[in-house]
């Protein structure tokens, strides 16, 4: 993934990365992320190789019992691995989070490790880096997500509900004036129930965000190649699909082609008849190149929430649990795994507020 940093960052991004970081050469076995711990840097692999783990305390019975089908121990289980050019600490983004992986190195490698502090303090004051760096890691998180999915498996793999509402994060992150061009430059409809929205492995067009109503997202079972699955979609034939997840008002789908995925293994579809948000692609695509405060605004969105739907799966696979378990009562003197900050909850009020804002300029018009 090495192009990725060297496409994305700008020269005077690098340069500001080599002067603030440290250049680290790490043995087999260090532990850069250890998971349930505070994250202190940023870290990009410049040589080497990284495993990514998660492991679950002995008296989870949901992770026994996913240990149990699975034929694995309980001790640690690798979902991925990271080669040169990735980065790893991301979650500074949103620091109310606590990592639910443990990353280490497989091999003796160098990396350049970037204190958080000093990282935080740049995303504020250099809008210009700030976008070009959460570009970067919202395609590396959508690609790392995509490697874990692969890794675990379909046969077990359901969403769960992600700790952050959509709506709540969006709305909280972007401005007033950013809402009101995606108002301007996107088209409200209602859709049908039986409306698709996205056809998997098919180009996504238009940005979506739900307005009202309710969407599935069903995966594919047919295992052909994603060209095949395409063409047979068009021909009107056939193909198994089976349901994971709902979404409903706030959330939003197509962010794919903004991250450079490939072309979505999951189709969306309208539950019942909704009220939909469409942005086209191409006006997002030129709104991005042009208005670089709006960029980061809009990729470290997609950042935090490509993080969250990673720890959703890591959750839901009985893993990453680490203070409380079902029937233990919550506790104000204690800092529990993934506890909201009392910040980020300020401002959902405010999100609310922009929700209820673009709804009346819609229905409005």
């Amino acid at each position: 993934m090495t192009e990725v940093l060297l496409k994305e960052l700008s020269n005077s991004d690098i340069d500001w990365m080599l002067a603030a970081g440290s250049r680290e050469e790490i043995t087999p076995g260090t532990v850069l992320i250890r998971q349930g711990q505070p994250v202190n840097a940023l870290y990009i692999l410049l040589d080497g190789a990284l495993t990514v783990s998660i492991s679950q305390a002995e008296n989870n019975p949901l992770g026994r019992a996913f240990a149990a089908l699975e034929g694995g121990e309980m001790s640690e289980r690798e979902i991925t691995r990271l080669s040169s050019g990735e980065m790893v600490g991301e979650i500074p983004f949103l620091d109310s989070y606590l990592p639910s992986m443990t990353v280490k190195a497989l091999k003796k490698s160098l990396i350049l490790a970037i204190p958080q502090q000093l990282l935080a303090a740049k995303l504020q004051e250099d809008v210009s880096f700030a976008a070009h760096l959460y570009r970067a890691s919202a395609i590396l998180l959508a690609d790392r997500l995509e490697r874990i999915v692969s890794q675990l498996g379909h046969s077990t793999l359901v969403f769960a509900q992600p700790q952050l509402r959509e709506i709540l994060f969006i709305f909280a992150e972007l401005r007033d004036s950013d809402i009101d061009w995606l108002i301007t430059a996107g088209n409200a409809s209602r859709i049908t129930a039986g409306t698709i929205l996205i056809h998997a492995g098919r180009p996504v067009e238009a940005l979506h965000i739900l307005l009202d109503g309710k969407i599935t997202l069903s995966a594919l079972e047919d295992e052909r190649n994603p060209l095949a699955r395409a063409f047979s979609s068009l021909e009107g034939s056939e193909t198994p699909e089976r349901e994971f997840a709902r979404l409903s008002r706030g959330d939003m789908v197509g962010e794919t082609p903004f991250v450079e995925a490939p072309p979505p293994s999951v189709s969306v579809k309208a539950l019942e008849d909704s009220l939909v948000l469409s942005i086209p692609r191409w006006r997002l695509t030129a709104k991005l190149l042009h208005d670089v405060g709006f960029a980061a605004r809009f990729y470290r969105v997609l950042a935090v929430l490509l993080a969250d739907k990673q720890q959703a799966i890591v959750t839901r696979l009985g893993y990453g649990r680490l203070i409380y378990s079902t029937g233990q009562p919550l506790d104000k003197r204690f800092k529990y795994e993934n506890e909201l900050s009392s910040d980020f909850l300020a401002q959902v009020a405010l999100a609310g507020a922009r929700f209820d804002w673009m709804l009346k300029r819609i229905r409005g018009s």
